[in-house]
Formats: C-alpha cells, sequence, structure tokens
C-alpha cells in the first residue's frame, strides 16, 4: 500500500514485466526444442529469401546458413530483419575471424564442422550457442569438455544410426546430439529413435524454389517433418 498525505491511500502497481532477456542458454534451449535446424548452403544467394519463406511457413523455427554459401551474412541480417521469431544462425564457423563475421551479422547460434575450443570460448564471450562438429568419441569429449551446447555428429549418414546409438545411450547418455549428414524426410525418425536430441537437414529440404508449386511442395514436406516431431520427447538442457 502506498500512503498519500491526505491519508488516501491507494494500491501500489507492480512495474510491468518485460520480456526475459535473451540469453545463450535460452537459445539453446530453444534449439532443443525446435529439435530441428534446416541448413542453407547454395551458390545463388537469391535463392537464400524463397527457402526461408518455405521453412517460415512450415512451421520451422530455426535455420542456418554456411559461411561459405555467396552473401551468407547479408542473408542473416535480412534473416533477422523479416523472421524476428525465427533463430537464424551461421554454419561452416571454422575458426575466430568466422565467429566475428557471422556474430556482427546478426547470427544467433553456430555451428561448426570441427572441434575447436577456441571457437567455442570466442562465441560464448558474445553469449552466442555453439553447435560443435564431432564424429570419434574423443571428438565428442573434446566438444563437452570445450563447454559445446550441442554435439552435433558429423558426417552422422557416413557412420549410421548405429553408430549414434551407441554413442548416446551408451558412454554418452547426457549429450545433446544432434546429427548431420545424410538425413531427410524419409529416414529423419530412425535418427530420432537412435538417440538424437534433434537432427540438422541441408540439401534435402533447403533445396531452391523457382515456382509457386516448388515452393507448396516444399512447404508441405518440410511441415510434415515439424509435426511430426513434435512427438518426440523434448530433452532438457543440461
Amino acid at each position: 500500500m502506498a500512503t498519500l498525505h491526505d491519508s488516501q491511500t491507494v494500491e501500489s502497481t507492480p512495474a510491468p514485466k518485460g520480456p526475459k532477456p535473451v540469453t545463450r542458454q535460452s537459445i539453446r534451449q530453444r534449439l532443443i526444442n525446435e529439435k530441428l535446424v534446416v541448413i542453407i548452403r547454395v551458390t545463388d544467394p537469391a535463392d537464400i529469401p524463397p527457402i526461408i519463406a518455405c521453412m517460415h511457413d512450415a512451421g520451422v523455427g530455426a535455420v542456418e546458413i554456411t559461411s561459405n554459401t555467396p552473401g551468407y551474412q547479408n542473408a542473416i541480417t535480412q534473416a533477422r530483419a523479416h523472421y524476428p521469431n525465427m533463430l537464424v544462425g551461421a554454419g561452416t564457423i571454422t575458426d575466430i575471424a568466422l565467429v566475428d563475421e557471422a556474430t556482427k551479422a546478426g547470427a544467433q547460434f553456430l555451428v561448426t564442422p570441427n572441434t575447436s575450443a577456441d571457437v567455442v570460448r570466442h562465441a560464448h564471450s558474445l553469449q552466442v550457442p555453439v553447435v560443435m562438429g564431432a564424429l570419434t568419441p574423443t571428438d565428442v569429449v573434446n566438444a563437452t569438455q570445450a563447454k559445446a551446447d550441442i554435439v552435433k555428429l558429423f558426417p552422422a549418414g557416413a557412420m549410421g544410426t548405429g553408430y549414434l546409438k551407441d554413442l548416446a545411450k551408451g558412454p554418452f547418455l547426457n549429450t545433446i546430439f544432434f546429427p548431420v549428414g545424410g538425413i531427410n524426410e524419409h529416414n529423419f525418425e530412425q535418427w530420432m529413435q537412435s538417440g538424437a536430441a534433434g537432427i540438422g537437414i541441408g540439401g534435402a529440404l533447403a533445396s531452391p524454389v523457382k515456382t509457386e508449386e516448388e515452393a507448396n511442395a516444399l512447404t508441405a514436406k518440410v511441415r510434415a517433418i515439424v509435426v511430426t516431431l513434435k512427438n518426440y520427447p523434448l530433452e532438457e538442457a543440461q
């Protein structure tokens, strides 16, 4: 209660609560909640906006634009502006210089094909999470010891779902794995059933669309994956 000088009283009004601050941990958890990162790697930057539009319409919550895509920085900046509710990250981030490039463009998360403690340290100093590439058990240990936010099993397709299962349901029970490579609309459930917390899919989904019919077909294909992934339990960030 607040007391006025004339003895009248009024109820104190609580200060309005603003939006929760976006943190590295909150972005990490959202990636885990989404369970799908669509990887965009194209040769013509003009192909990027139509692909992202299809992903947005399909309900995808996170896309990654690789650093070896021409104009990737501008594409990230534009995607952030057009789709503020979608997470937009940068992929193929192999060193600190690329961390700086990508984050200056507005990348909200970074994805690497390799295991690099330097990349994690620098990204974390900027409050940006890292999905770090790893293949062998030693790579997985190195990635987790470097405090990688999510472990990207890559190239997963070359190893198969049995390999992931041996890792995720064996010595690395508490590791958040997102396999990438060779995953598509036909086999993604096999990966989820083998211990994946989420998946990354590239060319099978992020292919250029030139006509309305192609856009509609791609949107429908991706939407079916998004809906199916909702049936899998969420992994809580450790």
